[in-house]
């Protein structure tokens, strides 16, 4: 029997977006060769299963980073939540707000200090405007369809936090017996530095951990919302975490996103951990640095295995990437949409950063107000419609569900290492993708059709069957 795929190919012609949708016939005896795995074993390979039971809306729902600071000219909830009815058109279904509380003084880097500097976990920072503007803000997403997740520093404070006098003693100390700045060794990099304007907790004391979780628990009680971005979380002990996440569902079903990719965090505590290998290698593969086969080989031979249900976030960029390596064209170059298609179809849960869909063209200050530039009201976002289409797409398709299941991917081959192909499965849902990595035209065959790719263009096919 014969099979009907829509397939819809997008590419960037002349700079701008265009989208071309047909309808073909193949037939079973026309599928591809046989994909790769890992000496036989579906991909994605996964070692155990995560006993951390999902929120049912969590599936397919995409995710959007919001920096308050930066996102509007006003700097506030108020105005960002004007934002509200277009990013939902777009997409969005979680909303991650960088931290909202007060900033320390002492230290402070910049005129206005760092986000993750906290001087009071249960207060607002005024500049935001206050705890009643930031629960209408969360109102107004939920009545919308949006969950709110808000980023949770619990590594570290301020040095001027209300803790720092109340409880001296909960805080980690040098030889000397005194404070110093954070010693922080970042995980994907191994990069070492000091946090100047950080001092850390010590979780060796059950009163901090205790104190952690109760103030975390305001903020559910409180404003209602749906769960937590958690700073440097593999820094902590994972029984925490462990504990954090078993009573904060007490209170309502968290989602609980870790900047990390440690995978026993997943095993209890963490729904969702950062996908830093991906990221990197799409830089390094935009850059001709890496091809086809290193994205392939990061599916069939990946140094980490995650438990089955976990949730990877896919993304080209966010808060740390822009301000600290790079604007999306200095990372990608004209591969930039090319590489936002890779990190929205492969397995994960796929982040848009604020301001991309608008092109986002340079570096935001991380210390200082360096508000986003948005186009005149009622002209188009650069990159909206591609984000638009990407999200749609992953609401529609089943086979693009964020959790890892082993073989809910394959590999295939394209004959050359310039264009990377695979296609999503779950029961009778079938999503092919094949993105073109390099700024030159390629031709080949795929899923028994001849397949011509512009320069760092791609094609999705969509449909039932093999």
């Amino acid at each position: 029997m014969g099979r009907t795929v829509r397939t819809v190919r997008m590419a960037i012609m002349g700079g701008a977006l265009a989208a071309v949708t047909l309808t073909a016939t193949a037939s079973a005896a026309q599928s591809p060769a046989a994909p790769a795995t890992a000496a036989g074993q579906p991909l994605p390979l996964a070692e155990g299963v995560s006993a951390v039971r999902h929120p049912a809306w969590a599936g397919q729902a995409t995710i959007y980073e919001v920096n308050i600071r930066q996102y509007t000219p006003e700097g506030t909830f108020r105005a960002f939540e004007t934002h509200l009815p277009r990013l939902r058109r777009m997409g969005v279904d979680v909303l991650w707000i960088m931290p909202i509380q007060p900033i320390s003084r002492k230290e402070r880097k910049g005129s206005l200090g760092s986000y993750y500097a906290v001087s009071d976990y249960l207060a607002v920072n005024p500049e935001y405007g206050t705890l009643e503007d930031f629960r209408h803000l969360v109102d107004a997403a939920h009545a919308q369809g949006f969950k709110v997740i808000l980023d949770w520093v619990a590594n570290h404070t301020g040095w001027d936090h209300v803790w720092v006098d109340q409880h001296p003693d909960w805080y980690k100390r040098n030889a000397a017996g005194e404070l110093e700045g954070y010693n922080y060794t970042d995980l994907s990099t191994g990069k070492k530095e000091v946090w100047s304007d950080v001092i850390g907790l010590d979780y060796g004391k059950p009163a901090v951990r205790a104190a952690m979780i109760e103030a975390m628990s305001y903020w559910v009680r409180t404003t209602g919302i749906d769960g937590f971005r958690c700073d440097v979380a593999w820094t902590l002990p994972v029984d925490f975490w462990d504990e954090a996440r078993a009573r904060l569902d007490a209170i309502k079903p968290m989602f609980l996103l870790a900047e990390a990719d440690t995978p026993d965090l997943h095993l209890r505590a963490f729904d969702m951990t950062y996908d830093w290998v991906l990221f990197h290698l799409l830089v390094k593969v935009a850059r001709g640095e890496a091809d086809a086969r290193d994205l392939a080989a990061l599916y069939t031979a990946p140094k980490r295995r995650y438990p089955a249900g976990a949730y990877r976030m896919t993304f080209t960029s966010n808060h740390d990437e822009n301000s600290w390596n790079g604007t999306d064209r200095e990372l990608y170059g004209e591969g930039a949409n090319a590489m936002a298609v890779l990190a929205a179809t492969l397995p994960g849960m796929p982040l848009v950063y604020g301001g991309q869909e608008a092109g986002l063209d340079r570096r935001l200050k991380f210390f200082d107000r360096d508000p986003m530039t948005w186009p005149a009201p009622g002209q188009p976002l650069p990159r909206a419609a591609l984000y638009t289409r990407l999200l749609a797409l992953k609401h529609a398709h089943p086979a693009l569900a964020s959790g890892i299941e082993p073989g809910n991917l394959e590999i295939l081959d394209t004959g050359t290492p310039n264009v990377f192909a695979f296609r999503r499965i779950k029961g009778k849902d079938r999503v092919t993708v094949a993105v073109n990595l390099r700024g030159t035209s390629a031709k080949m065959t795929l899923a028994g059709r001849p397949l011509a790719l512009k320069p760092w263009g791609w094609s999705i096919m969509t449909g039932g069957g093999r």
